[in-house]
């Protein structure tokens, strides 16, 4: 496979975003072959600053997020509050097929360089625009958190336990889902925009893309009225996570129409489940605190491992627990070959997730590490732009770039 052989190649990418639902979209079609300029304000985008850092030594230049949402792209300087560096954006987004940027709805327009604008300048520019809660409706100007998202998208109410406070998951899934999302959106609009040469403004909302998941919880409720809540985790629950000798497994022998009890109990070697006590749902119920007992203290005695192999044998859907060192060195992941190495310019290499699919004719490629904050910002205003070097101390000097 040639180096030139990816599927977006020959696409150009403006990025104007910033911590990480935008860089992720953007990172998405980098890593498939797009050419991302990523424009940073002149201090940096403030993900540069987000933890984690290698070995925990706080720079700039290690920040181990930054480093990952940025792979595969080039990188400069722009300071869009001033005159020229606005100019030069013009200029950019002239030649660019995409444009994405994350910024709060009232910024872009009042830069002047909203939709309207630059639409103006290039008709075919496909213009992503990703927000807390979208270019429209009474929260539009809202700031919000991850948590924040999940709670008015809905996905909170269903999480945890039933008698507890609502839960999330963990890190910044929300704007993951909408960078993803965004990223589907951009390659859709660039589509159409390859047949009929029209580009189009591309809304993405954060607080939908997490809304998206809902999906069976509206339907019911919508048309029967029901309201899905947080599910009890009794000590008795077949599903529940149990502490083994050597971590924590997910058991679930599948219970479903046609299952037979018996087999769950050969498979655990447990006799003392074939009393009556247990053999039905309603009668497991009934006893759920003895029947958690006898559970807990056998699981106590497994190897997580040993129970995982062995349950999928019976084709019962169970899952282990693992650590980080126990997912990167998960034989299922080894065998696709999904962590790779990608050489940072300071540490060495760093472990990172790979490919979040794989494409036979036109793969995903870690061609080059994140930019060093204004990288590329001579070779873009002297090579595309047409600045001389001799520009370059001025524009320094009022802040520009």
């Amino acid at each position: 496979m040639s180096q030139g052989s990816m599927a977006l190649e020959g696409v150009k990418v403006l990025d104007l975003t910033h911590h990480i639902a935008g860089p992720w979209c953007t990172k998405l079609m980098a890593d498939f072959g797009a050419d991302v300029l990523k424009v940073e304000r002149p201090e940096g985008d403030p993900a540069r600053r987000m933890a984690p850092f290698y070995h925990d030594e706080i720079d700039a230049g290690k920040s181990l997020l930054f480093f990952y949402l940025n792979t595969n792209k080039r990188g400069m300087t722009l300071n869009l509050k001033s005159k020229l560096g606005r100019e030069a954006l013009l200029k950019l987004a002239q030649g660019s097929d995409v444009l994405v940027e994350n910024f709060s709805p009232r910024v872009m327009p009042s830069l002047g360089l909203d939709y309207d604008t630059l639409r103006e300048l290039n008709p075919s520019l496909v213009f992503v625009s990703i927000s807390n809660f979208g270019q429209t409706g009474p929260y539009r100007d809202y700031r919000a958190t991850d948590i924040v998202e999940y709670a008015l998208g809905g996905l909170m109410y269903i999480f945890g336990h039933y008698d507890r406070e609502p839960l999330k998951h963990a890190l910044h899934q929300a704007q993951f889902k909408a960078g993803t999302n965004a990223a589907s959106a951009a390659l859709m609009a660039l589509y159409h925009q390859r047949f009929t040469g029209q580009g189009q403004q591309v809304d993405v909302s954060i607080q939908e893309s997490v809304a998206a998941g809902l999906r069976d919880v509206v339907n019911n409720y919508t048309y029967f009225g029901a309201v899905r809540r947080r599910q009890p985790n009794h000590s008795g629950d077949l599903t529940r996570i149990r502490a083994t000798a050597d971590g924590h497994i997910l058991p679930n022998p599948g219970i479903s129409a046609g299952f037979n009890w018996q087999t769950l109990v050969d498979f655990l070697d447990l006799p003392e489940l074939a009393d009556e006590k247990f053999t039905t749902p309603s009668a497991r119920l009934a006893n759920a605190e003895e029947l958690g007992r006898i559970l807990d203290d056998y699981f106590s005695t497994q190897d997580k491992s040993d129970m995982f192999f062995a349950a999928h044998q019976q084709r019962f859907i169970y899952g282990i627990v693992q650590s980080p060192e126990e997912v990167l060195s998960d034989p299922q992941f080894q065998a696709r070959g999904y962590f790779v190495d990608i050489e940072h310019p300071e540490v060495g290499p760093i472990k990172c997730p790979g490919p979040p699919f794989l494409m036979g004719e036109t793969p995903w490629q870690a061609r080059n590490p994140a930019p060093a904050l204004g990288q590329h910002t001579q070779e873009v205003l002297c090579q595309e732009l047409g600045y001389s070097e001799s520009d370059l101390p001025g524009l320094r000097a009022t802040e520009v770039i």
